[in-house]
């Protein structure tokens, strides 16, 4: 996600031959900890067949898409 862009939130990075400050270890945490759930309902999304062949709109696809990230989130 590097250079993304300012609306993507990243880690902070640790500098050559420096520790990261506690503040920094603590947010990057924070930010792992939000992310992962996402990152495992988009997995859960690629295992399901239904999303490899489906033969709906692409609207009616994504409406199913939020719905299961949702119960995922909801886990």
């Amino acid at each position: 996600y590097q250079g993304a862009g300012p609306w993507l939130t990243t880690g902070i990075k640790r500098k050559p031959l420096q520790e990261l400050t506690p503040t920094d270890k603590t947010r990057n945490r924070a930010l792992a900890a939000t992310r992962a759930p996402v990152e495992r309902g988009v997995a859960r999304l690629k295992t399901w067949r239904i999303f490899r062949r489906s033969r709906c709109s692409p609207n009616r696809m994504t409406s199913i898409a939020k719905a299961i990230l949702t119960l995922e989130l909801q886990r």
